[in-house]
């Protein structure tokens, strides 16, 4: 039953996933949720996102940034960088994933998705079949109200951690 919810890689920040590594297992797209995965809920992109999406478009992965947020926060946020986007995506529904692979013309076992919540963002791309990195949710200094979404979120990556069947499905693919 929780399977659905299981990434196929968890870490604590994109910064920490080592893009050299998906690139040579044959990934060729990366798909990114946006707010609490690249930035903080609302915040404008930050110098070091943008570095990152020039790094990873020159290493040769088509990237698409794919949110529940309106075209024009897509828009303001791509301001230093350019990517195919789909704005209103409806998350979990796994159309708006196939729309994604779809539209950069990637076969979805060669694409990644990349975002910060189980229940919206992973649910969905395992639903669609696409591999999946959850990210832990970007927090400001001295936050501490977080919901009760990701109480259970915890206890869902505690339960992955131990499932070698779902654990680490993507081989080592970190920094550190």
């Amino acid at each position: 039953m929780l399977k659905e919810f299981y990434p196929y890689e968890y870490v604590l920040s994109v910064f920490d996933i080592d893009f050299q590594a998906l690139f040579d297992q044959g990934f060729r797209a990366l798909i990114f949720d946006i707010d609490n995965t690249l930035v903080h809920h609302g915040d404008p992109c930050t110098p070091e996102v943008d570095a990152l999406m020039h790094k990873v478009q020159d290493m040769g992965f088509k990237v698409l940034l794919l949110s529940d947020n309106t075209a024009e926060r897509i828009e303001a946020f791509m301001e230093n960088f350019t990517a195919p986007y789909i704005d209103d995506a409806g998350k979990p529904n796994p159309e708006a994933y196939l729309r994604a692979v779809d539209m950069l013309g990637i076969p979805k076992e060669r694409a990644v998705y990349i975002g910060d919540q189980v229940f919206t963002d992973i649910r969905g791309a395992n639903a669609a079949g696409l591999p999946s990195i959850l990210v832990h949710f970007i927090q400001v200094p001295g936050e501490t109200k977080i919901g009760k979404k990701r109480y259970i979120e915890k206890m869902i990556v505690k339960m992955w951690r131990k499932n070698p069947t779902y654990a680490h499905r993507l081989g080592s693919i970190t920094l550190v």
